[in-house]
């Protein structure tokens, strides 16, 4: 999710910690810079819950930066770094887009996200500089030996398309999937990994339950997008990794898994696509 400020969370209670999980899983997906806590406590919350490890997103250079010098410091963290398709059209130069490849150099940097397409937030026009930096950094992907990490709103089509073209990455993770069934089953089909947030849980949301039931557990994996997407039942307030349990359990209810296996699945899915950190 592209950077907001913590003024769009309606109350900013945190959540009280949820039950911890048997067997510990990562949260392949948040963004600890802007969360507003401490990121000691933030990991010491997570990991008291059966959170184990988790992966910080930046969004543009200097938040790839931060969390690439947080990682390199920080046990059971480590870094995504790429410039967020909203920011492409005005931050995807050739000076920045090798800054990030060099970051991605770094042996805390798992991943090379979050970079993909949206077309609700950026305008026809801003497209194709976007489309640009998506094969940027699928090229970044590839030439570091990174995972991607893919950022795709309203535009799960071309998304698909630009992929068949470049060809992915052998390690392919869609951020906060967002796609139907149909969708979850083509990206299976193409060897991808799903990464499922807290709007798993949300009651409206039946098309991503519906997702995550032709996913298998070899292709998923479980995020927050902390601050963001907090799950039921506490929508609307503030999201950290330490609620990664909540929509573990909703996952597993949606697609009739034992908790416990599901947890084991999901953590040997994050240890092939980001490696041990």
């Amino acid at each position: 999710m592209s950077r907001k400020g913590r003024s769009d969370l309606r109350d900013e209670t945190p959540p009280p910690a949820p039950e911890p999980l048997a067997v510990p899983v990562l949260d392949s997906h948040c963004h600890l810079d802007i969360m507003g806590t401490d990121v000691g406590e933030a990991v010491a919350a997570a990991r008291a819950v059966g959170i184990d490890r988790m992966v910080t997103v930046g969004v543009d250079l200097p938040s790839s930066v931060w969390q690439a010098e947080l990682a390199a410091r920080t046990p059971h963290v480590a870094a995504a770094v790429a410039i967020h398709p909203n920011e492409a059209p005005t931050a995807a130069d050739d000076e920045t887009l090798r800054a990030i490849e060099a970051l991605a150099r770094r042996p805390e940097v798992v991943a090379v996200g979050e970079t993909g397409l949206d077309h609700f937030r950026t305008a026809p026009e801003g497209r194709a500089a976007q489309e640009a930096s998506f094969r940027a950094h699928i090229a970044i992907a590839k030439a570091t030996g990174t995972a991607l990490m893919i950022h795709d709103r309203d535009a799960h089509d071309d998304v698909l398309r630009v992929l068949a073209e470049e060809g992915a990455p052998d390690r392919t993770v869609f951020h906060c999937f967002s796609g139907d069934a149909a969708m979850a089953a083509e990206c299976v089909r193409r060897g991808y990994v799903l990464s499922f947030a807290g709007n798993i849980s949300f009651k409206n949301a039946e098309s991503l339950r519906e997702a995550a039931r032709v996913t298998p557990v070899e292709q998923l994996l479980v995020e927050t997008d902390a601050p963001f997407l907090t799950p039921m039942p506490y929508r609307g307030r503030p999201n950290a990794p330490y609620l990664v349990p909540l929509t573990v359990r909703a996952l597993a209810e949606t697609t009739g898994h034992d908790v416990d296996e599901l947890c084991a699945g999901i953590a040997a899915t994050g240890r092939r696509v980001f490696g041990d950190f």
